[in-house]
């Protein structure tokens, strides 16, 4: 009988396999951090013939090297990726045995990378499970744009006839083993339906089987968020051969050196949960959770190559965060302490501290016509990535992205910052930076699903609450084209198409000096109507989802010609 074991990378989002039988194993796309791959392999008591890579990775550093060379293991890549190493190079098609009737088959499946390849295991000669890397993941696929900008399109093509092809050659039985999609920012879109599956579920649900090759690659280009900045990195280090992991402690700073290399303008981060972060903390120390994504949001904001010093509340958490950043390339903290703030502020020192906040507390503090005795001077700052903004944020807030503020810093208005992502760790994050730069902060640690809640003004609403409020003040605006709008729409709509608008038209008198709530098809359009509006001084929000989901949600559609009173202009 075969085994895969799972070798969870959860920081990253991904995932390496040990896979094997009685005797052997082979390692796919493995961890830097090898010391677990090993141990894995001395629980099952078999021994590492083969180190496998489905393509030269570029979220994180591999281990796959370093594996084969202690192991004695061969080391297969497949042939077209160009790499400065000695290895077994893999052309599609090609065999290999793991053991007693087991074996690896290797399926070309370009689309990720140029040279991506999929690995088939069989036992005596049936498929029973895929590992897919960066091709087909749990409901999505691997982005296709991280290699080269002019190779986007066709790869995203090929990245189709990848999953088409693993779907046409594989039973529905075979179990789908990806290395991505558990949340690294290597997956196309976020992955869905849980932590398994088979080829049989994947062909009834993949966004890459279940529409036709002009539209998925329409929407996986549409939907493509931004690239964490150190991936530039990764892939040339993977390609080079990646050094040797040293996991020793880092050299032990006191008070008086973590300060002096504040002044030097290095970075010293802070690990502790931000809830101890915020009441107290070494002044110009910025705090990056151990707990939570301390890989890539510390690897995508710190300059590559900067010196970082490491505090923390214990050694374990110490050597934990060691073990993360070991992943993505930050090889050596240049020191680190343990302790608590009272420990790393030196003698006359105080540590500071900012308040924390929830939406409820935000809409509390916001001046308005019922609260016009509210706190004036509030800069409602979002650091959420575009796509979360696209789906809802809070009427007038700032945006900029966490991986972009510490660039953008001046930016931002004078007041008190009220910052917010989506559920509290990006926003304190965003919080030790501002209050690092001198500027009073609020960090908000909260859903933004409160946000609503709270009654907070939101620039984008949901078709249900877009017909409660066409029925009380405002007026429902459709920007589509007169085609579009004569094949359904809103009972009560007005017709003003955006390339009206944008050639400088009025709203339609019926619209003017009211509420405007703004409708498309799909909600891109009315998302730039509503900022073109709203530099014209109108009060307007816009629909998320537009019509499609509108008519999704059972609410009314009439159809009727543009010329109708209805519609004046």
């Amino acid at each position: 009988m075969y085994f895969v074991d799972s070798i969870d990378v959860p920081g990253l989002g991904n995932r390496g396999y040990l896979a094997g039988a009685a005797h052997s194993a082979v390692v796919v796309d493995p961890p830097r951090d090898i010391d677990r791959v090993i141990t894995a392999a001395a629980r099952r008591g078999v021994r590492v013939t083969h180190v496998v890579e489905t393509h030269v990775h570029n979220d994180y550093v591999t281990g796959g090297l370093e594996l084969a060379r202690l192991t004695g293991a061969a080391y297969l890549v497949p042939a077209a990726a160009r790499v400065g190493y000695e290895r077994v190079p893999v052309a599609d098609g090609d065999r290999t045995e793991i053991d007693d009737g087991l074996a690896l088959r290797a399926l070309a499946t370009p689309g990720h990378t140029p040279h991506h390849t999929s690995y088939v295991l069989e036992e005596a000669g049936h498929a029973v499970a895929v590992f897919t890397g960066g091709s087909l993941l749990i409901g999505t696929v691997g982005r296709p744009d991280l290699v080269e900008p002019g190779l986007t399109g066709r790869l995203a093509r090929a990245q189709y006839d990848s999953a088409h092809r693993l779907a046409a050659e594989l039973p529905d039985e075979t179990a789908v083993l990806p290395t991505h999609g558990f949340g690294s920012f290597c997956s196309a879109t976020r992955a869905a339906g849980g932590a398994t599956t088979t080829i049989g579920r994947e062909r009834a649900v993949n966004e890459a089987l279940v529409k036709d090759v002009d539209a998925f690659v329409a929407d996986l280009l549409a939907g493509l968020d931004d690239v964490p900045a150190y991936y530039a990195h990764m892939g040339p280090v993977n390609a080079q051969g990646p050094a040797p992991v040293d996991l020793t402690p880092p050299r032990p700073a006191d008070a008086e050196e973590i300060a002096a290399r504040l002044a030097a303008g290095e970075w010293v981060v802070d690990l502790r949960h931000r809830v101890a972060f915020a009441e107290g903390h070494v002044a110009g120390s910025l705090n990056f959770e151990a707990e939570g994504q301390l890989a890539t949001y510390l690897a995508w904001l710190l300059p590559w190559g900067k010196p970082v010093t490491l505090l923390a509340e214990t050694p374990a958490q110490l050597a934990a965060a060691q073990r993360e950043l070991v992943r993505v390339g930050i090889d050596r903290p240049a020191a680190a302490a343990t302790g608590s703030p009272a420990d790393w502020t030196r003698e006359g020192g105080r540590p500071r501290s900012f308040p924390r906040g929830t939406f409820a507390e935000l809409a509390a503090a916001r001046p308005s016509a019922a609260r016009p005795a509210a706190r004036d001077g509030i800069v409602v700052l979002d650091v959420r990535r575009d796509s979360e903004r696209d789906a809802g944020h809070i009427k007038g807030s700032l945006h900029i992205p966490l991986h972009l503020l510490r660039d953008r810093l001046a930016e931002i208005p004078d007041g008190t910052v009220w910052v917010h992502c989506a559920g509290g760790m990006r926003a304190a994050v965003a919080a030790s930076l501002l209050d690092a730069a001198g500027r009073d902060v609020v960090a908000v640690d909260d859903s933004f699903a409160a946000a609503r809640e709270a009654g907070l003004p939101l620039a984008r609403v949901t078709p249900a609450e877009a017909l409660t409020r066409a029925g009380e003040d405002a007026v429902l605006v459709d920007v589509r084209e007169p085609d579009e709008w004569a094949t359904g729409h809103a009972p009560g709509a007005v017709l003003a198409p955006l390339s009206s608008l944008t050639a400088g038209e009025p709203l339609p008198r019926t619209a003017q000096g009211r509420p405007v709530v703004a409708i498309c098809r799909s909600g891109e359009r009315s998302r730039e109507a509503a900022a073109l509006l709203t530099a014209r001084g109108t009060d307007v929000v816009d629909v998320i989802g537009g019509m499609r989901a509108w008519a999704e949600a059972g609410l009314p559609v009439v159809a009727e010609s543009c010329t109708t009173p209805g519609t004046p202009r």
